[in-house]
């Protein structure tokens, strides 16, 4: 069963890495969501399915990882809760299931003093009702770019802390399939907030390791939301008022918060953390109130 997932580290390659993880991370879908139909209300799922292929997953490709300097693909495994009012009243729980790519470089004009950040990923959540009777599948991807003013070396020479502003775009639906007029919630939204990261160098068993913090804060933006009750037939139509908004704290309020650890092997670096997402709006009688917790697991130079 586990030969669907991983290919041959002989044939890796940085080249076909994306294809490769892309084609991965939809099997792996699919196979969870039959391992979950299979056992449905059985917690232990979690860890007989998911955990030992996302392991197999992670390192059977390191070679092709490996090849990319100064970058980290990374794969969150954990919990997540959905309500979607657009869709239905009841809050949903279950998997969250993410792909990520991360660059952090120094920027040429001003290597010592800014860097920037690039983050791609892909996130999929399978979810279900309290009375388990219903499942909502959620896909979604983003695209976030920042700049950050960096203090190094500070507090015995050891801790390294920048701020600076970011940028992200974010989109996709979520699906139930019980529903007959209207089976399906688009998410759309691009926003600009501020970023900071604090960094603290050791060591363990002589190794060289590094504690990080991340915060991901959006400020303001544009998100899609429709009319409520109002199907996406009638905005096919042509019904297209009311459907973009300006977002603030007032109507969304959006967070991401990583905290981990790289351990430094000399030019492969592993990584294992903890990252949490919220995002919550209001707009339109509409409401949405998602958030995970999730495992993450990396690999990269």
């Amino acid at each position: 069963m586990l030969s669907r997932f991983i290919r041959s580290r002989e044939n890796a390659n940085f080249a076909n890495f994306t294809n490769c993880l892309f084609y991965k991370f939809v099997e792996l879908v699919r196979f969870v969501k039959f391992a979950l139909k299979k056992q449905r209300g059985c917690h232990s799922v979690y860890c007989t399915y998911c955990f030992p292929i996302l392991f197999c997953l992670l390192f059977s490709s390191i070679e092709a990882a490996g090849q990319e300097q100064v970058s980290m693909f990374t794969v969150d495994a954990g919990y997540a809760s959905i309500h979607d009012s657009y869709l239905t009243p009841i809050t949903y729980d279950g998997l969250d299931l993410a792909l990520g790519y991360e660059t952090v470089r120094p920027l040429k004009a001003r290597p010592e003093t800014w860097l920037w950040q690039l983050q791609v990923g892909a996130d999929y959540n399978h979810v279900e009702n309290p009375a388990k009777n219903n499942d909502l599948d959620k896909l979604m991807g983003d695209i976030t770019f920042g700049m950050q003013r960096q203090w190094r070396q500070l507090v015995a020479h050891r801790v390294d802390v920048s701020v600076g502003p970011m940028t992200q775009l974010r989109a996709g639906i979520v699906y139930n399939e019980v529903n007959s007029n209207n089976p399906v919630s688009v998410r759309a939204h691009w926003n600009v907030g501020a970023t900071a990261m604090a960094a603290w160098h050791t060591r363990l068993l002589r190794k060289p390791i590094t504690l990080r913090y991340q915060m991901q804060l959006p400020v303001a933006g544009v998100f899609f939301a429709p009319e409520y009750d109002e199907s996406y037939y009638e905005i096919y139509l042509g019904n297209h008022k009311n459907l973009a908004h300006l977002s603030w704290w007032g109507n969304r309020f959006d967070m991401t918060n990583y905290l981990g650890v790289d351990l430094h092997m000399g030019k492969t670096t592993l990584r294992i953390g903890y990252r949490n997402r919220l995002e919550h709006w209001t707009v339109n009688h509409l409401k949405v109130h998602d958030f995970t917790h999730s495992l993450v697991l990396g690999i990269g130079h």
